[in-house]
């Protein structure tokens, strides 16, 4: 089953800039602008579910923060989209409109490496993984564990969401970074530019699988997995749990940091409700719909809550909250393997 899926993947990323690009608007076989930017979109979160179910479902961590990650690395990647913009935006200045509109003469200290694409990347990859770290390491050594953790994590996200709803902060306030230009001299909106951008999320899907399926069959996620079921009984053998449990942390951490970093030039903005409770929940609901501690679940289940909220939201937009609770008290009470053990059932 993997290995299908592993091959569905590879056919879909070869045919989306196939169809896009080699058939024009209107033929039947064009595939529109609209369907390459919402594939790439649920591949990115498809990447934030599998990097949840890497701690949860294999380490018993159940982070309701992980949007965080995700926001910082989108915000990371959206400083370098606004000064792509240039001399471009409605002011006609070499700073971001909402700083000239704020009367700033100067870019803040932590815009320094905003003109490079490469340390921009390395920047947004770096602070959600130091956050993880050292916000994992004092939780981990104080042995916060169970619902506990999760209440700070959310409490971290929601405290990251008030600072960025600031102006002073130099990220664009309530209104965040938006009306991106181009990415590395080429055109944001060109669609050689949104299809290599949908491919490109696609493989990172595909990289994240691999590094986490290779973790996960290792002596460490062993051990990881010993720690979910038992932490005292590994700790009792001369294990240290805060290593593993932070190590998988980070790493978690830095997959959906790389997710938003992919996120952010397909939509076109990233502002502080990125960092929602609301944003963090829906990362642990595809975990569970899709199946959590079996890695390929996670991922069917961020494509299958999004594209039901995808029609959802066009045939009954004031009914998608109801059909997301049922959806996730059905799963809890009937089907607590997700989608990932309904596969099986039919598979025997």
């Amino acid at each position: 089953m993997k290995k299908t899926l592993l091959l569905a993947a590879a056919i879909v990323l070869l045919l989306t800039p196939f169809l896009h690009l080699a058939f024009a608007p209107g033929h039947p076989l064009h595939l529109s602008e609209f369907y390459v930017g919402l594939l790439g979109k649920f591949l990115c979160f498809a990447i934030c579910a599998l990097a949840l179910d890497l701690i949860w479902g294999f380490g018993g961590i159940l982070s309701l923060g992980h949007g965080l990650f995700f926001a910082l690395g989108g915000y990371g990647m959206g400083m370098y989209l606004m000064r792509q913009i240039g001399r471009d935006g409605q002011y006609q200045s070499d700073l971001p409109d909402f700083m000239v509109f704020l009367n700033w003469k100067e870019l803040p200290w932590h815009w320094a490496l905003s003109d490079s694409l490469v340390g921009q990347i390395i920047l947004a990859l770096a602070v959600p993984g130091l956050l993880a770290a050292v916000f994992g390491y004092f939780a981990f050594r104080s042995r916060i564990q169970g619902v506990y953790f999760s209440i700070i994590t959310q409490a971290l996200t929601v405290a990251a969401m008030l600072l960025f709803f600031r102006n002073e902060t130099g990220f664009g306030g309530n209104n965040g970074f938006t009306d991106f230009k181009r990415i590395a001299g080429l055109a944001i909106t060109s669609p050689g530019m949104k299809v290599a951008l949908c491919v490109a999320s696609g493989l990172a899907l595909i990289a994240c699988y691999l590094i986490a399926r290779a973790l996960t069959q290792s002596r460490w996620g062993r051990i990881l997995q010993a720690i979910r079921d038992a932490e005292g009984r590994v700790r009792f053998l001369g294990y240290d749990p805060v290593a593993f449990k932070l190590s998988a942390y980070v790493i978690s951490a830095l997959m959906c940091a790389l997710a938003g970093i992919l996120y952010v030039p397909q939509v076109g903005i990233i502002n502080p409700s990125e960092m929602s409770p609301a944003a963090s929940i829906e990362m642990a609901i595809w975990a569970a719909v899709g199946g959590r501690g079996t890695l390929l679940g996670p991922v069917l289940g961020a494509f299958f809550v999004n594209g039901t909220k995808s029609v959802f939201t066009v045939w009954w937009p004031e009914g998608w909250l109801y059909v997301l609770g049922a959806l996730f008290i059905a799963v809890t009470l009937f089907l607590p393997t997700g989608l990932a053990g309904l596969a099986r059932r039919f598979k025997k």
